[in-house]
């Protein structure tokens, strides 16, 4: 018997909110998750790994803030700090992916649904998290975490 696909949650991490979203059981599409609001990393950590072991994830995706330039700065730097907390607590794989024009196009797409400016900055981050994770399903980025044998068993 196979098991089931582990699902990919992605976060978005701001200083306020982790917009979150998971990738369906087959790993084509993404859907958006109520935002986590934060309060301090450890609390932070522990509802990440709570989330992860209720929807079956076997993986993170972590937006990284690479500038246009292609170079990291600070916030990248704390992004990986983030990152490597989150794996040492929950055990599990942490994968950076560019987040680049994310915030903008969940910003664009926002404007114009014509949804208010209250609704919207909470709104950005789920959108962001959804599509820094349909980028990452749209690229074939394998859901599988350990090598699989072929349907010959090899």
């Amino acid at each position: 018997m196979t098991p089931p696909p582990h699902r990919i949650l992605a976060l978005d991490l701001g200083k306020k909110r982790i917009g979150l979203a998971i990738s369906d059981p087959l790993g084509i599409t993404a859907q958006g998750l109520p935002n986590l609001d934060r309060s301090n990393k450890r609390a932070d950590l522990a509802a990440l790994a709570a989330l992860a072991g209720e929807r079956g994830v076997g993986l993170f995706l972590m937006g990284n803030p690479i500038g246009m330039r292609g170079a990291e700065g600070r916030q990248s730097g704390w992004v990986r700090e983030f990152a490597t907390a989150l794996e040492r607590h929950t055990g599990l794989p942490v994968k950076l992916w560019d987040e680049r024009l994310t915030s903008v196009e969940a910003g664009r797409v926002l404007r114009a649904s014509g949804i208010s400016i209250e609704k919207r900055a909470a709104a950005v981050d789920r959108l962001s998290a959804v599509i820094l994770l349909q980028s990452y399903l749209d690229a074939g980025a394998p859901m599988r975490l350990a090598p699989q044998a072929d349907e010959q068993g090899r």
